[in-house]
């Protein structure tokens, strides 16, 4: 018997192998035809469940991109926003028809001058006399007030002084006011909001014992408490009390002079330390260079807390020592109570956002110079305190 090579394998079974074949390929055309069939009507797609055996996955099929599709259809218009029925359609807007101008009579010693009537009073805008439409005169009325205190190493040992003796400023408040206290150095903090309560207030003056910077941001801190009081309706008060000193205020002396142009129905008054200090210093440094240039200094303060009094209806205190603080706070106190107010229609009606210099004057019944005596039978010269002028804007956005 012969033994055949294992690797090559007789011609009956190439055959049979043939054979194999055709039946195979005879099998596989009829599932390539169902295939394409199946490409002509694709099966509905169905995500596989999480953790499923790959078998069950079957085949994916991506929809083919219609060219039409590529740029999205624009969104559907919004619809239109109407007033309840019946109101008509507005636009947002505040109308400036009257405006109002708080009006302090003193003597040259700062007493309230009593009295008065609306004939008293002549009125001018841009120099042309406004007829009064009316006029009141506030008698211990209820006041809104801000205490804004200089509290840094600046000037540290008059500023202890006029903030214990602020204390007399705030022991006269009445249970219809609203005051709060504010300090800054390098920036403002709000040591007492708006309060009813006096023991807040003298919590709050308290607190001012050791100052932390010797920074003095007046004009950011001024800024910014004018931005406050702003939002706040009716007549509201600042009562500045500071060197007047400002060391590096991101706002320029011409931004805050335009705040307050802008700011309508606020007075400032404002309590110089700067006087007191310069005479400590001409009575212990003597008058060198150095001494000469802080005296500079300390003038051009006191200029420019005198203007933001002027501007706004206020006064400027400047006391020279110590002991006149505690009147000074009560004369505050009394003056911000007792006001005349005069209001007027514009003959200039238009809201064009310029600024309108005011002035006020008083008369005689009879059109002349008014005389006012003391109970003495002295003549006594009135000052006219009441704000320089008012922005004529009306429309808000």
């Amino acid at each position: 018997m012969l033994f055949r090579n294992p690797m090559k394998p007789p011609k009956f079974r190439n055959f049979i192998a043939l054979v194999v074949f055709v039946l195979a390929l005879g099998l596989t055309l009829p599932a390539l035809a169902q295939e394409q069939n199946s490409d002509q009507k694709p099966q509905s797609q169905t995500a596989p469940e999480a953790g499923g055996p790959q078998g069950d996955i079957g085949p994916i099929i991506v929809p083919k991109k219609n060219p039409d599709d590529a740029t999205p259809p624009p969104p559907p218009p919004k619809p239109e926003v109407k007033n309840p029925a019946g109101m008509p359609d507005f636009s947002l807007h505040v109308d400036v028809s009257n405006v109002q101008v708080p009006v302090l009579v003193t003597t040259k010693d700062g007493q309230f001058i009593p009295g008065l009537k609306e004939g008293n009073f002549k009125i001018y805008e841009d120099g042309v006399q406004q007829q009064i439409t009316n006029f009141t005169q506030k008698a211990d009325a209820p006041i809104t007030a801000v205490m804004l205190i200089e509290f840094s190493a600046l000037n540290y040992y008059f500023m202890v002084d006029a903030v214990r003796d602020s204390y007399y400023f705030a022991d006269t408040l009445k249970p219809n006011d609203w005051v709060a206290v504010i300090s800054y150095d390098m920036k403002p903090q709000i040591l007492a909001d708006f309060t009813q309560n006096k023991q807040e207030i003298f919590g709050a003056l308290n607190q001012l014992q050791i100052p932390g910077f010797s920074e003095a941001n007046m004009f950011d801190a001024l800024y910014d408490t004018l931005d406050r009081v702003d939002r706040i309706q009716g007549r509201k008060y600042i009562v500045l009390i500071a060197s007047g000193l400002d060391t590096f205020s991101k706002i320029n002396y011409d931004k805050i002079l335009k705040k307050i142009k802008d700011t309508p129905n606020v007075g400032i008054f404002t309590v110089s330390t700067g006087e007191m200090f310069r005479n400590w210093m001409e009575a212990h440094a003597g008058m060198g260079m150095g001494a000469q240039l802080r005296e500079l200094s300390y003038l051009q303060a006191d200029n420019e807390m005198h203007t933001f009094a002027k501007m706004t209806g206020g006064q400027w205190y400047h006391p020279t020592f110590e002991g006149e603080l505690p009147e000074v706070f009560r004369d505050i106190a009394s003056n911000i109570r007792n006001q005349y107010v005069l209001t007027y229609k514009p003959t200039n009606a238009k809201q064009d956002g310029t600024f309108r210099k005011l002035k006020v004057e008083l008369q005689a019944p009879d059109g002349g110079p008014l005389t006012i005596k003391d109970q003495k039978g002295k003549t006594l010269k009135p000052v006219i305190i009441a704000r320089d002028g008012y922005t004529a804007k009306h429309e808000v956005e």
